[in-house]
């Protein structure tokens, strides 16, 4: 059974910092890419972080670049995304996903369950 389990959210004041986690199983976590996105009350979701199998390569969307650093953990099966200087803007639940292409173009793609983030004072 698949599953991906965020954890780590919660209210933090302005500037402050917070570590989003997602600890995963049912699935080979080692070749999936793992990524970060958010919605907001009102918005589409949008791609906030990434990071390719084996940690080569690493993305950002530019409002979060310079405050977020995602990482990954294989022998822990866990993505984790640092937050920096957050703000309000910030505001969000925050979702993480698991995406493989295959060689035959056989696409594979897990999400969790989300976490509230809310950043206000």
């Amino acid at each position: 059974q698949v599953q991906l389990v965020e954890s780590g959210g919660g209210l933090v004041l302005p500037g402050g910092s917070l570590t989003l986690s997602c600890e995963t199983s049912g699935f080979g976590f080692h070749a999936f890419a793992m990524r970060w996105y958010r919605q907001a009350p009102g918005k589409e979701r949008e791609l906030v972080a990434g990071i390719s199998a084996l940690a080569v390569q690493t993305r950002y969307t530019d409002s979060v670049k310079g405050r977020f650093t995602i990482s990954r953990d294989d022998a822990k099966r866990t993505a984790t995304l640092q937050m920096n200087s957050l703000k309000p803007e910030d505001t969000a639940v925050y979702y993480c996903n698991a995406r493989l292409r295959d060689l035959d173009g056989s696409e594979y793609e897990y999400w969790g369950q989300g976490t509230q983030v809310t950043v206000s004072s």
